[in-house]
Parts: structure tokens; sequence; C-alpha cells
């Protein structure tokens, strides 16, 4: 928070020095527009608002809101009352407050003396409008949104159907990398397929604000999908870039929009969101073996509701739909053989399901070690690991070094070039980033590894590697709405015992 109080009256000394001129017509010293504090406090004289205005300036994110408010206070007095001024006070006040200042004719009035403008029906709604656009991005971008949960990687904690408020402000909000864009969408335009809801005309870099805590082992995190910086239109991210050209080739992906539809570059904030469960931490080593996962050598602790797949074979019957309901078990197919079933079973309902007279056997599905499966990260037949064995894997930290071999390059590469933007390539079993012989990365970011609860059905860290910092967006909160697809209005739809329940 300390950073908030030195950077918000600095940030906000801009736009007021601007100012300047129309202080002095106001009666004060131009000077008085460049003293951090005191500005404000001026400013808020001028144009005759309450001093408590001052103390919401302090509250991060509700302030710019605020001084926004001061801005449009400001024209005012210059008897400038409409939408277009307005909105020329608030977005380019550094063009518009001079231009008023060096004006002989343009002339302050004291609010006491104004005359109340009265306005139309349509101009009353339009101001409504406007202020409730304006508080909702703000409270969207820097506070709260609501998620919703379309697939069933996070079942049994999180569900289908769960509509989610995740906290921006836990972690620290991050500044808009595309702060120009459509309010209330995410990266397309609504009833278009592939028209982007953004502009990139001022691109802003990564910054955080300060937050209440950081990442910490099992948090529900929402992140911006790491590789979803370029993406088919007709896949979106349900299918990754990277896995369409490994399986059709670059050039037919970009050139078959038949098939593939355009092939779209995207900034971090407005690629795909993604919730998953932190499973590790900067300078975390990783290692998952027979399924169990290892931190720096130590059994981690497992979710509660952690599922897997199951082979369950019956004597030959179906297992009536009501039991599956009393166990909760929503995630099963029919086998190969007759009685033979794939179910996704957490360990409570594998002990329930194997008490059923007509079950003749339960067994786990598991990728043996040694056993290599081309889609695991790093994607590199050097690295044979599949989804229930794994690692050891070093998840990197920010400002320490890391030891680099030809190797183990294929776990850093995407890291060292993607997501820090560096020149990287290998001469000779040489490793050059940005044209120096090196044998060690210092990463700028922290990193993250992120794995669902449902661990045999949750496309994660570890089929596309590491999340950076910048990509992180909160931490789901609570669950303020649940509806269940397959159930009627009137039979069971609602998940009423989920309702405002917190996400664990």
């Amino acid at each position: 928070m300390l950073e908030l109080i030195i950077y918000i009256p600095l940030l906000f000394t801009i736009p007021t020095v601007f100012a300047w001129k129309l202080f002095e017509k106001a009666g004060r010293k131009g000077w008085e527009t460049i003293i951090p504090f005191y500005n404000l406090y001026v400013f808020l004289l001028i144009i005759k608002k309450p001093m408590w205005w001052m103390i919401l300036l302090f509250f991060p994110f509700l302030n710019v809101f605020m001084y926004m408010l001061m801005l449009v206070e400001m024209a005012k007095c210059f008897n400038k009352f409409s939408l277009g001024e307005q909105f020329l006070s608030v977005v380019v006040p550094f063009i518009y407050f001079p231009y008023l200042g060096f004006r002989e004719d343009e002339i302050y009035i004291d609010p006491a003396d104004r005359k109340k403008v009265k306005k139309s029906f349509a101009r009353e709604w339009i101001d409504a409008i406007i202020f409730a656009v304006v508080a909702a991005t703000i409270i969207r971008t820097f506070l709260l949104e609501a998620y919703t949960i379309p697939t069933s990687s996070m079942e049994k904690s999180l569900l289908v159907g769960d509509y989610l408020f995740v906290s921006k402000i836990t972690y620290g909000p991050k500044v808009p990398n595309t702060p120009l864009s459509f309010p209330f969408v995410h990266h397309t335009l609504p009833w278009t397929e592939s028209t982007k809801s953004y502009v990139e005309w001022i691109k802003l870099p990564f910054y955080r604000f300060a937050g209440f805590k950081n990442v910490e082992h099992n948090d529900a995190v929402v992140f911006n999908y790491p590789t979803g910086d370029t993406v088919s239109t007709r896949f979106q991210s349900n299918v990754s870039y990277y896995t369409l050209v490994n399986e059709y080739g670059r050039k037919r992906v970009w050139s078959d929009k038949r098939n593939f539809g355009d092939i779209v570059v995207r900034p971090v904030d407005k690629r795909e969101n993604y919730v998953k469960r932190c499973i590790g931490l900067p300078g975390d080593t990783l290692r998952i073996v027979n399924r169990q996962v290892y931190l720096n050598g130590e059994k981690a602790e497992n979710p509660d509701k952690l599922q897997y797949q199951y082979n369950v074979v019956t004597n030959g019957n179906s297992i009536n739909p009501k039991v599956l309901d009393k166990y909760d078990i929503t995630e099963t197919y029919r086998g190969s053989m007759p009685g033979e079933f794939v179910f996704i079973l957490t360990d409570e309902a594998k002990r329930e399901i194997e008490k059923l007279p007509f079950i003749k056997s339960i067994e786990i599905f598991n990728d043996k070690p040694g056993l290599w499966k081309p889609e695991i990260f790093p994607h590199d037949s050097a690295y044979k690991w599949n989804r229930d064995n794994f690692g050891p894997l070093y998840i990197p930290k920010a400002g320490v070094p890391i030891n680099l071999t030809v190797k183990n390059l294929p776990i850093y590469k995407r890291l060292i070039k993607t997501y820090e933007g560096n020149d990287l390539e290998v001469v000779n079993g040489q490793i050059i980033i940005n044209g120096t012989k090196t044998n060690t990365y210092t990463p700028k970011y922290n990193y993250y590894w992120m794995m669902g609860d449902n661990r045999h059905n949750s496309a994660d860290s570890r089929y596309w590697g590491f999340v950076p910092e910048d990509h992180i967006v909160g931490r789901a909160e609570f669950i303020w709405l649940s509806l269940d697809q397959n159930k009627s209005l009137f039979n069971g739809k609602i998940r009423w015992n989920r309702l405002f329940s917190l996400v664990n």
C-alpha cells in the first residue's frame, strides 16, 4: 500500500499541472498545481466540493473515478456542460485545460454563483448510463469480476455451471495492457466471430499494484491462458494453436481459413481466462510420481476433492443413474466391453462404488514412468514424461539465475523468448541470448505451476508449462450462482447448496 500512497498524488499531479492557468483564473497561484497532495486540496476548494472527497482519492481504483469527477467539475466552473466538452476534460485535459486557460473569454464562475442547468430527460439517462459504465468498468478492471466455469477440469471443487466472483485486489490488480476496449466483453465483439473488442493504439507494459497477499499453494487462481498468445478463430483456445501447427503444419493452418479461420495474436490481458489450482510456486522443484505431486522432495498436500479416471467393471449390469447422483458422479463413459465403464471419481466416491455388489473391479488409470507422451510439456523426447509421472522440474523465480544447457533449453525456451521477449538461438551447441553467449538466464518474472483437480481431464501446466506472473488475474473467492446444465428449471437446475459458498 505504501507505493499507492506515494504514486497516486504524483499520478494525479500530471493532469493537474495542465490546469495551471485555470487555477490562476480561479484566484489561486499556478504553482499550486505542482505540489502533490496540496494541489488536490486546492482543486477541491476551487470546485467547491467537500473535503471528504480527499479521503476517497486514496482508495485504490475508486480514486480514478473520483478524479474524473473533479475534472468534469472543473470544466463546469468554466460553463462547459455539454457531453463533448466534459469528455474532452476527462480524456485530454492536457490539451483542453490549457486551451481554456489561454482563452481570454473563458472566465471562472464560482459554483455557488453558477446557474443550474436543467438537463433533458435524454441527457439524464445518458449521464446515468455513462456513470454506470465507468463505475462498472473500474470495478471489473481493478476490483472484482464475474466468471463462469465452462469445463470440468476443476471438478469437484468447481463445477461446470458455477458462476464465480474473482478478486483482482487479492494479489493486486494489473494495469490493462490494452486500456482502449469495448466495455464488458473480453477479446471479441458480440455477434462476431473474430472482430477484436480492443485496439492496440495504446499498449501499456505490465504493472501490478500492491495486493493483500501473494499467490499461495493450493489457491484457486484465474489467469490468462499462457499459450493463448496465438489462436485460430475457428478453435479459439479449445485447441491450442501450437497443437494445430504440430498436427497439420504451419502452412495449412495459416492458409486454410475454411477449417481454421483467421490466425490472430492477442496481448496478455485479452487471452482466454483459465482457472486452476496453484500447485507449484516460484523456486519450487516439482515432481509427479504415480499421480502424487512432490514439492522440493516432500509429498504435496492434495486438494480435498481430487479426481482421477478409473476403469470400472461390473457383472454386466449398468449402474442406476440415481446411484450416480447419490455419489455425485457426473462424468461416465461406456468402455469397449459390456459391463465396462470409465468413471471419474473422488476417493470418497470410489470407496462407495466399491461397496456395490455388482462391481467386479475398479482400477485407476496410470501412465507408467518412462512412457513419453508428446503432448506433455516440454514436448521433447529427451524428457520421457507423462501426465502421471513428470519431472523433476524447477519453477523459475524472479532474479534467481537458471543454469542453461542445450538439454534443458526446451523447458525454458518459451519463457526466455515469448514471455520475456529475448532473442534466443543455439549455434554449434552454444546458447546465445540477445547476441551474447551464456550458460545462465535470470528471469524477470515469477512463474507458477497450475493443475486442475480433475487430474485426468485437465489441460494444465503439464501440457503447456509455466504461468508467468503477468498472466495472473486474481483469486476465485466465492460462487454466487450454480446451474446444472443437465437438469431442468424445476428439477434441480439451481444447485442451492453451492450458492454464496466460498471456493476452497
